[in-house]
């Protein structure tokens, strides 16, 4: 029997935080009635993405701890004071079963103030790198849910409020239903055809596109498709006599965005991305064999030690930025592309490392301490 009936939901700035607190929320929604509050910030995504969904959706305003001494340091601890008062009172008013954040900043404020209330709290860590504002929130909160078991000890004497939940995105991307015609309905291009999908995420990588761009004319001759989705401001700087002849050949799609990747992946047989915690869990969830280019400008270099997660158990490869280029990025996928029986193999290796339906697991933690 699920015992959570109101809930209070914290996660904000990029989609990372923010989709695996929508895919509890809609997983909860099946177990009954449910009413939810949505703590975030007005700057972050979380602004607009929770809205949408029809979620209460309440502001405190907070920014990261800067690295150096600093003015802005001094600010901040005036900042998270007044946030911290100020999502006391909304928690406070809302009376909530139990308090749940999925990083960022913003879940600073919000869970303290939970916890103090006396409030049932558990935190959701979904890279394999702790993030700053969890490591913080460890000692307060109740549990300490982790997608990667690398991520336990990094909670050092708090590590028995540890629990393996995985990411509760994933099963929903797994009951995402498949598009039958996808890739000749939406791309043009054959759908009993080998085809690869290259992003950089849903605003692009300048450094995966340049490389995808240098290596089209020996991918414009290969036997298997070819998909970039560039970003929307990406798209626009593209020669558009160049991409025409492109986008009219047999094999190769250049395009600025793909609003519906979960059912697009259900059509692919490898992919090139980042590797940010949001997507690894989708493609472990499907079962996708990967070519991982983590971003080096993000916190601890946190989507290198995620790429590490799935190339130590053979489910993806990986190339750094620093390495990356036409040539060294069609020479790996084309190496895969040419041998089935090892893209079979890092599939079957990838969808090891999915957990399956990460919501029901959280769910079950969240009553146990309620």
């Amino acid at each position: 029997m699920n015992k959570v009936k109101r809930i209070v939901l914290s996660g904000g700035g990029t989609g990372g935080h923010i989709y695996p607190a929508l895919a509890l929320y809609r997983a909860l929604k099946t177990k009954g009635d449910i009413e939810v509050l949505y703590i975030g910030t007005n700057k972050g995504l979380e602004s607009k993405l929770v809205p949408q969904e029809g979620i209460p959706f309440e502001a405190v305003e907070i920014t990261g701890l800067k690295r150096s001494l600093s003015i802005d340091n001094l600010k901040l601890i005036y900042k998270l004071f007044n946030s911290t008062r100020k999502a006391k009172k909304l928690i406070r008013d809302f009376q909530p079963d139990i308090v749940l954040g999925t990083g960022g900043y913003v879940c600073g404020p919000v869970l303290l103030a939970a916890s103090r209330l006396k409030i049932p709290t558990m935190i959701h860590e979904q890279n394999s790198v702790a993030g700053i504002t969890n490591k913080f929130l460890a000692r307060f909160v109740n549990r300490i849910a982790v997608c990667f078991e690398e991520a336990e000890s990094q909670f050092g004497k708090y590590q028995n409020k540890v629990v393996l939940t995985g990411n509760p995105r994933g099963q929903e991307v797994i009951a995402t239903p498949r598009i039958p015609n996808g890739l000749s309905e939406q791309f043009g291009l054959r759908d009993d055809q080998p085809t690869v999908l290259v992003f950089g995420g849903s605003r692009g990588a300048p450094a995966i596109n340049q490389a995808g761009i240098k290596a089209l004319e020996n991918w414009l001759a290969a036997n298997y498709q070819v998909i970039i989705a560039t970003g929307q401001s990406h798209f626009q700087q593209l020669e558009h006599e160049a991409l025409g002849r492109i986008n009219n050949s047999t094999n190769v799609r250049i395009v600025p965005y793909i609003d519906n990747m979960p059912s697009v992946f259900q059509a692919i047989d490898l992919v090139v991305c980042r590797a940010g915690a949001t997507t690894l869990t989708e493609l472990t969830a499907l079962g996708l064999p990967s070519i991982l280019i983590p971003s080096p400008y993000v916190t601890n270099n946190h989507q290198e030690h995620n790429a590490l997660s799935l190339v130590n158990q053979n489910a993806a490869v990986m190339i750094k930025e620093q390495d990356l280029n036409g040539q060294t990025l069609f020479e790996a996928v084309n190496n895969k592309m040419l041998e089935p029986k090892s893209l079979e193999a890092m599939g079957k290796a990838a969808a090891k490392i999915g957990i399956g339906d990460a919501s029901e697991r959280i769910i079950q933690v969240m009553n146990e301490i309620i």
